[in-house]
C-alpha cells in the first residue's frame, strides 16, 4: 500500500473524546497553529535584570514628549515607571508624619526586628513606609540601615508595628546591644497607599487575610485595600493616570520626572470635584476625556463627592481637563448610569467608542458632542466579563471571555465557537477569575486568556484563539499581565522565576529564559482505516518538519505512535523514535484498530513547524 498522507485539522479539539476528534488534534503543550499548521511556540527571555515588589497586574507603555519609552507597571504592592532598565518606585503616599512621631526599638542581641512606633499608623502588613531623618539606634542598627523603604511586616496594635532591619543592599542586620530605642527626634515616615491582595477573596471581614477589617464576622465595604490589588491605567498625553481598583484615581506628571510620585488627581492644580474612588479609569478616543467607571457620585445634599461607589456610574472629566470635573453648562465634564446589572465589571476603549461590561450587560459609550456629551446605549443583555482585563481589542475587533463563553464584537455581539470550551470551563477555579486577562498577539493572529485551573489559586494556563485562521490552542504557563508588541519590540509579560517578579520578553528565541521548555507536544485524535473494522499495521513513517530553531543540526523531536483497540481502551504507546532534519524515513511496527501520533521535544534550542506526514499503513485483518 502506498503512503498516505495524514493531515490534521488545524486546532485542538477536545470537545468529545481522542477517538471522535479523528482527524484532527486533540491536545497539546506551547504549540500553536501558524499558516494551517501546528508549530513550537516561540521562547521568552528576561526582559531586564531588575526585579519588582508583588505580583505584577498591569502594564502600559507610551512615549512622551522627548520621545522616551515609558512603561507603567502595577503590582499588588507598587506603581513604576520603567525607563531603560530601571524601575522606578511612583507609589502614590497616603500619609506623612511630622518629624518625631516615629521612633523605634530593637529586638535584643542577635535579632533584625526593629518594632516602630506611630500613633494611629493606619497601617497593615505588607504596606511600605519610607523612614529619613532617623539617628543611629546604636551598634549595627545605624541611621543608613533605618532611613530607607522597608515592607512592614507584623502589626503590633494601633500604635506600632515591626519591621526587619536590612541595610541598602537588603542584607539582614542584626542589633549586637540590647534596649536600643528612639532613633532621634526627627524621624519622618511616609506610607504608600495601603496594599491589596494577591488572591480574591469574595468577602472580606475581620477573619480575612493577615489583619483584616472591621469588626468580627463583618463584609466589609468595598475597597482597594480589601479587592484583588488590580491596576487600571492609560497616559493623558505624556502623563500617566493610574487607578488601584476600588481605590483612590492618580496622577504621574511626566514633567516632575522618575523620582517623583504619583499624587491623588484631586491635588492637581484647579481640581475640582474630582472622583475620590473608582474602579477603572480610562481616557476615551480622540475627544480625550477621563473617564472613571464606578465612581463615586456628587452628593444632591453636599455638592461634593460622596467617598461611596456607586459601582454603576461613569463619570467623565472636561474635554482635555482631568482636573476639572463638576458638571457646568462651559464644559463637557458630567455622569451617566448603567440601568443593568449591580456592577461595572470592565471597560476598554474600543474604534470610536469605549465598550462597558456590567455583571449583566454590554454597553458601548460614545462621544457625541455638546450639549450631552456622550451617549450610553445598551448593546446586548445577557453578556458579561468573568474578569475586569478579560476583554482584547484586536485588529478584527473585540474579543472576550464570559462567565460561560467567549464572544466577539464588531457592531453586533457573536458567540465564538470554541473546541476546548468545556477543557477550559470544566476545570477553572471561577472563584479567581478577577485573576483572569486577555492578551493579543498580533504578529500570529492570536488572542487569548490566561486563567487558573481549579486546583490552583494562581494562573497556570492559558488558551489561545487564532481569529483568522478559527483554530483554538491550549497550554500551561504562568504569566499575570501581558502587552502586545508596538511600543516594544516583542510583547512583553509579567511572571516570576522562583518567587522573584520579572518581565520577559516573549517571542524570543526557543527556549524558557535559557532553558529548555519543559513538556511541548501536541497530539493527534484516533485515526484509522475502514472506520476502525481492520486493525492496522504502521510501519514506516515520512516525517515532514521544518526545524527553525537556534540549535541548529542538532534540533531533534520525538515522534511517538500510540494504539488502541477499542475506544474505552487506554492508548498504549508502541513506539518512541527521535529525528532530526536529516531523517528521511522512521522504520516502525505498531498494529491496532486506532493510532494516534504525538510529537514533543525537550531540548535546548529547538523551534518546529510541522508539515505534512506520510505513513505507510496496511490492512491486518480483523482480529
Amino acid at each position: 500500500m502506498p503512503l498516505q498522507p495524514v493531515n490534521f485539522k488545524p486546532g485542538i479539539n477536545k470537545e468529545s473524546t481522542s477517538y471522535a476528534a479523528e482527524g484532527g488534534w486533540f491536545d497539546g503543550n506551547l504549540v500553536r497553529f501558524n499558516k494551517g499548521y501546528a508549530e513550537k511556540i516561540g521562547g521568552w527571555e528576561k526582559y531586564s535584570l531588575a526585579s519588582y515588589e508583588g505580583t505584577g497586574r498591569k502594564l502600559h507603555n507610551w512615549v512622551n514628549l522627548a520621545g522616551t519609552k515609558l512603561l507603567g507597571l502595577g503590582t499588588r504592592f507598587k506603581l513604576y515607571i520603567q525607563e531603560g532598565a530601571t524601575f522606578n518606585d511612583v507609589t502614590p503616599l497616603r500619609s506623612t508624619t511630622a518629624a518625631g512621631d516615629v521612633t523605634f526599638a530593637d529586638g535584643g542581641v542577635g535579632s533584625n526586628i526593629v518594632t516602630v512606633t506611630d500613633t494611629s499608623h493606619g497601617a497593615a502588613a505588607n504596606d511600605f513606609v519610607t523612614f529619613s531623618g532617623a539617628a543611629s539606634l546604636g551598634g549595627l542598627i545605624t541611621a543608613a540601615v533605618l532611613n530607607h523603604n522597608y515592607q512592614i511586616a507584623s502589626i503590633v496594635s494601633v500604635n506600632a508595628y515591626t519591621v526587619l532591619a536590612t541595610d541598602a543592599s537588603g542584607n539582614s542586620v542584626t542589633a549586637n546591644s540590647s534596649d536600643i530605642n528612639n532613633g532621634g527626634g526627627s524621624t519622618v515616615g511616609k506610607y504608600e497607599i495601603t496594599t491589596g491582595l494577591d488572591i480574591f477573596v469574595a468577602g472580606t471581614g475581620w477573619s480575612v487575610d493577615a489583619w483584616g477589617d472591621s469588626t468580627w464576622g463583618s463584609t466589609s465595604s468595598l475597597g482597594a485595600n480589601n479587592q484583588l490589588r488590580l491596576w487600571s491605567m492609560d497616559n493623558f498625553g505624556e502623563d500617566l493616570i493610574a487607578n488601584p481598583r476600588a481605590g483612590s484615581i492618580y496622577y504621574w506628571d511626566n514633567s516632575d520626572g522618575l523620582s517623583a510620585r504619583a499624587v491623588p488627581l484631586s491635588s492637581l492644580s484647579g481640581a475640582n470635584l474630582t472622583p475620590t474612588k473608582g474602579l477603572q479609569v480610562i481616557v476615551s478616543d480622540v475627544d480625550r476625556h477621563v473617564l472613571v467607571l464606578g465612581a463615586d457620585p456628587i452628593s444632591n445634599t453636599t455638592g461634593l463627592r460622596t467617598g461611596s461607589i456607586d459601582p454603576l456610574l461613569i463619570a467623565f472629566s472636561d474635554q482635555e481637563n482631568a482636573a476639572e470635573w463638576e458638571p457646568k453648562s462651559t464644559n463637557t465634564a458630567g455622569s451617566l448610569r448603567c440601568s443593568a446589572g449591580s456592577e461595572i465589571v470592565g471597560g476598554l476603549r474600543a474604534r470610536q467608542e469605549t465598550l462597558i461590561w456590567t455583571d449583566v450587560a454590554l454597553y458601548s459609550l460614545q462621544f457625541i458632542g455638546t450639549p450631552l456629551t456622550f451617549g450610553l446605549n445598551l448593546i446586548n443583555e445577557g453578556v458579561t466579563l468573568i474578569g475586569p482585563n478579560c476583554a482584547v481589542n484586536t485588529p478584527v475587533g473585540i474579543f472576550w471571555m464570559d462567565r460561560k463563553g467567549f464572544y466577539a464584537y464588531t457592531g453586533t455581539v457573536k458567540n465564538i465557537k470554541c473546541t476546548v470550551k468545556s477543557y477550559v470551563y470544566d476545570d477553572f477555579n471561577q472563584s479567581q477569575a478577577y485573576q483572569f486577562f486577555g492578551f493579543l498577539n498580533k504578529e500570529f493572529d492570536e488572542v487569548g486568556w490566561f486563567y487558573c485551573s481549579s486546583s490552583s489559586t494562581v494562573i497556570d494556563r492559558y488558551v489561545t484563539y487564532n481569529y483568522v485562521e478559527n483554530s483554538w490552542a491550549i497550554g500551561q504557563m504562568s504569566r499575570t499581565a501581558w502587552l502586545d508588541e508596538g511600543i516594544s519590540v516583542n510583547p512583553i509579560a509579567a511572571g516570576k522565576d522562583s518567587s522573584t517578579a520579572y518581565l520577559y520578553s516573549h517571542e524570543v528565541g526557543n527556549d524558557d529564559d535559557g532553558s529548555p521548555m519543559e513538556s511541548v507536544y501536541i497530539q493527534s485524535g484516533d485515526f484509522d482505516i475502514g472506520d476502525g473494522e481492520d486493525f492496522q499495521f504502521i510501519r514506516r513513517m515520512i516525517p515532514d518538519i521544518d526545524f527553525n530553531g537556534t540549535g541548529g543540526s542538532s534540533q531533534a523531536i520525538d515522534a511517538v505512535l500510540k494504539v488502541r483497540n477499542y475506544p474505552g481502551d487506554s492508548l498504549a504507546t508502541e513506539q518512541t523514535t527521535s529525528f532530526t532534519g536529516s531523517t528521511t524515513k522512521i522504520d516502525m511496527r505498531a498494529r491496532g484498530r486506532q493510532a494516534a501520533l504525538r510529537y514533543q521535544s525537550s531540548g535546548a534550542g529547538v523551534g518546529f513547524k510541522l508539515g505534512q506526514t506520510r505513513l505507510d499503513v496496511q490492512p491486518n485483518g480483523k482480529r
